[in-house]
């Protein structure tokens, strides 16, 4: 069992300070596993939204709800949209003597839902696949190979591994899709999604994409709106500073989880990996994404310039801008790009991310950092800015 304390933590002090707390994160990443640990810690009550029973008992929402005392869990709330407009009833009640716990695999319904009727009243917790701090620095390799979805990194082989990271896939479009409402041929969406992986860490080329699909560049936009609403792609949005140089506008697309990324590539093993063209990008993906599990991608971009210069992440973070490039390499070096990034962005420090065994200065705002280390380092940087502001 790992454990997922950070979420817990955060969890619970949302639970302080808001009446509804919503968990939002793709299918079988430990939502309800989390949900489910908080409710064992005083009287709750649980609906399961996707047990006909549990829907059964809120065939009349309002008697159903308005007498809970406690904690409340609504489990895949998405299911029921219109529950929202009574949870924000519910939730303005004095005194508080009921609070809301809800999860949702990020739907557009659900994301309506809560912008809509529950603004200024619900707290929103992100979760997603397992990070280095709960998988174990010495396990970036596995970590990166399998992905984070807990039952495809915890299973007993690769092979069991995959197995499951193909059903998922398979699931998703067939009948999660549906159920949230996204009426799309599956085939038609995994062929695209299938297709994406090869643009995984590179700007968004609609075009190119339209005409291999035979369709429209809106259809392809709004395919790639669908898959990042499920938290299955990011679209890294690109920076704009006022330097007289012509930059890159269009959003960078990544595949989040570097375990369905192999798997939609068809690498049946980390050799195969190894070898393949895409090796690169796979390692800034899967380190992309360590990084914002500790900064939070609230405020993350890249940036790049039609000169060629160009920045894999900029995260402004503890009211600074701090650079990160991703190197799979064991001793990166400066290049152009970094020097430029430096001195156009004005980076209070620039990590570069490699899977390498030794951590260096490469000069005075520049830092090589091992994988094994970049959690501990990223700790020490925020115990550094917060003395410095006090």
């Amino acid at each position: 069992m790992v454990n997922r304390k950070h979420y817990l933590e955060t969890i619970r002090d949302r639970l302080k300070n808001f009446p509804v707390v919503s968990i939002l994160g793709p299918r079988q990443v430990g939502k309800t596993t989390l949900v489910r640990e908080i409710a064992k810690e005083e009287p709750s009550h649980f609906f399961d939204l996707e047990d006909v029973d549990a829907l059964a008992r809120l065939a009349e929402p309002k008697t159903a709800l308005e007498r809970l005392e406690g904690l409340v869990v609504l489990d895949e709330a998405q299911r029921k949209p219109e529950l929202f407009a009574l949870l924000r009833v519910l939730a303005d009640r004095k005194p508080v003597t009921t609070r809301f716990l809800l999860t949702g695999s990020a739907s557009p319904a659900l994301v309506k839902g809560i912008s809509e009727s529950l603004a200024g009243r619900v707290a929103l917790v992100d979760v997603s696949g397992f990070n280095l701090e709960e998988a174990g620095d010495g396990e970036w390799r596995n970590l990166w190979w399998r992905g984070g979805f807990p039952l495809a990194y915890l299973a007993s082989s690769d092979a069991a591994s995959r197995l499951w990271q193909e059903e998922f896939v398979r699931t998703l479009v067939e009948r999660d899709m549906p159920q949230l409402g996204i009426m799309i041929p599956s085939a038609t969406l995994r062929r695209f999604w299938t297709m994406l992986t090869h643009y995984h860490a590179q700007i968004w080329k609609g075009s190119e994409l339209s005409r291999s699909m035979g369709t429209s560049e809106p259809t392809m936009r709004k395919y790639l709106d669908i898959l990042t609403s499920t938290f299955m792609v990011r679209q890294l949005a690109p920076w704009h500073e006022n330097l007289g140089k012509r930059q890159v506008k269009a959003p960078k697309i990544y595949i989040r989880d570097s375990g369905l990324l192999h798997c939609l590539l068809r690498q049946a093993s980390f050799a195969d990996l190894e070898a393949h063209p895409k090796l690169g990008a796979s390692w800034e993906g899967f380190a992309l994404e360590q990084v914002l599990s500790v900064t939070g991608d609230r405020d993350a971009y890249f940036w790049a310039t039609h000169g060629g210069a160009e920045l894999d992440l900029l995260v402004i973070w503890l009211g600074q801008k701090y650079g990160f490039e991703f190197k799979y390499g064991d001793a990166p070096s400066m290049t152009k790009s970094m020097h430029a990034a430096l001195r156009d962005l004005k980076l209070k420090k620039l990590f570069v991310v490699h899977p390498g065994k030794d951590s260096y200065e490469m000069n005075d705002r520049t830092e090589a950092v091992s994988i094994t280390r970049l959690r501990a380092r990223l700790s020490q940087t925020e115990t550094e800015a917060r003395q410095s502001s006090s």
